[in-house]
């Protein structure tokens, strides 16, 4: 269902004093602070899936103004390795000097078959996966203290990527040939796995009793739920809780949305939306304390209206030689260049305790100044009443648009919020 914003002329408006920030009630939701993460400021926590080592001219400064600052890019063995033991990463070397420009960095995933090793099937066999290893740690030589995050291989539970028929103790058997290759040669470099997909618990937790928890810093899942992102909270909870398991006494280890996207092509959905939910989806990830999101995908794939793998992108697909932008935005575009840059340095704080658990505001801050995100998954409007300093608020849109001024009396701000959520800052 769309829903669209309704203006500050259709707010109710009433101020209230709010004492302090920690004032402010948190509510006993479904967001579970995870007290040992480190998540950074916004945006730097954001990134975009790439598929692409040379970008067209004007293309990599779209990116950068979205407000994105990681690319996830296939790292591809049969690409890098075309005679058994030379290497070459030269188009990689390309794609990270245009990423620097702009102050991007990369994570890599190392994947896939090779035809020099088992007819390019994936990495099952011992000679195959020490020959992978010996290419990852190459890799990540070559590139060495560039702080590029290394990943193990691409959704292996899928069978599209582990073919002919996926084996979690297959994908661990790899997993370990590359982590301990890792800690002997390139022991500061970041290397993290499994890059599941859609939360399969059993297959993470396969990977966790083999010992991976013992090299990761942190663990990377793509959620890829259909509907309200807001409901991936109870599968991260759940994850930390297998964590917590099988990580080494002492060892704390994040998780990371290493993929995550929704196709305006899919049924129910369309750009609108699509651009409500990439919004709903970063700010979830951050009050879940979920310190790197990636967003699927940069561009869309093609122009097909009826394949939803052509739609999930941030930008269409048509590229315009020539022109500024170089690529039509979607909502998707501004709402990522809208979320980045009006929380830009801010950090998440809370979430405000309001008259149910389907109204959503978020608090952020940065050194003595608050902002606030807030939106509802209820399908209708929803009214909520919200504690905040005594002053006035200019709104925005997820999508950029000024939506005026709210002022009033003291009993406190009475806000009417839909789907699309919107952005406030006290401006006296």
């Amino acid at each position: 269902m769309r829903l669209r914003f309704q203006t500050a002329v259709s707010l109710l408006i009433v101020l209230a004093v709010m004492p302090c920030l920690n004032c402010v009630r948190k509510v006993d939701s479904k967001f579970r602070r995870d007290t040992a993460a480190s998540v950074p400021a916004i945006p730097h926590g954001f990134g975009v899936n790439i598929h692409f080592t040379d970008a067209r001219p004007g293309e990599m400064k779209m990116l950068a103004e979205s407000g994105v600052k990681w690319v996830r890019m296939d790292f591809k063995w049969d690409v890098t390795e075309r005679e058994r033991g030379k290497y070459d990463f030269s188009a990689y070397d390309r794609l990270m000097e245009s990423l620097a420009r702009f102050n991007i960095r990369a994570l890599f995933i190392l994947d896939y078959g090779n035809p020099l090793y088992d007819d390019g099937r994936p990495p099952r066999t011992e000679l195959t996966r020490q020959a992978f290893a010996r290419w990852s740690v190459s890799a990540a030589k070559h590139f060495r203290g560039r702080g590029i995050i290394w990943e193990t291989y691409n959704e292996p539970n899928n069978q599209m990527f582990w073919q002919p028929q996926t084996n979690a103790n297959e994908y661990a058997a790899l997993a370990l040939v590359v982590a301990r290759a890792f800690r002997n040669s390139v022991p500061n470099e970041v290397l993290i796995g499994p890059a599941v997909g859609e939360m399969d618990f059993q297959y993470l937790e396969t990977c966790f009793k083999a010992g991976l928890l013992e090299y990761w810093p942190a663990v990377s899942v793509h959620p890829y739920l259909r509907s309200n992102p807001e409901l991936v909270s109870g599968d991260y909870a759940r994850l930390r809780e297998l964590i917590k398991t099988y990580a080494p006494m002492g060892k704390h280890v994040e998780i990371y949305s290493g993929e995550w996207g929704y196709s305006s092509a899919w049924r129910d959905m369309d750009e609108e939306q699509q651009g409500r939910y990439l919004a709903r989806q970063w700010l979830t990830n951050v009050a879940n304390d979920i310190p790197l999101s990636i967003w699927y995908d940069w561009r869309d794939d093609g122009p097909d209206p009826n394949d939803p793998e052509h739609h999930f992108g941030m930008v269409a697909n048509t590229y315009h030689e020539g022109r500024e932008p170089v690529y039509d935005p979607k909502p998707a575009y501004h709402a990522s260049r809208t979320l980045t840059s009006f929380f830009g340095g801010y950090r998440y704080v809370n979430r405000i305790d309001t008259v149910g658990p389907e109204a959503y505001v978020l608090v952020f801050s940065k050194g003595s100044e608050q902002r606030y995100a807030a939106w509802t998954t209820a399908s209708n409007s929803k009214i909520v009443f919200l504690p905040l300093f005594e002053g006035r608020y200019a709104v925005r849109t997820h999508n950029g648009r000024d939506a005026g001024i709210l002022s009033g009396e003291a009993k406190g701000v009475s806000v009417t919020l839909t789907g699309a959520p919107i952005y406030l800052s006290r401006i006296n």
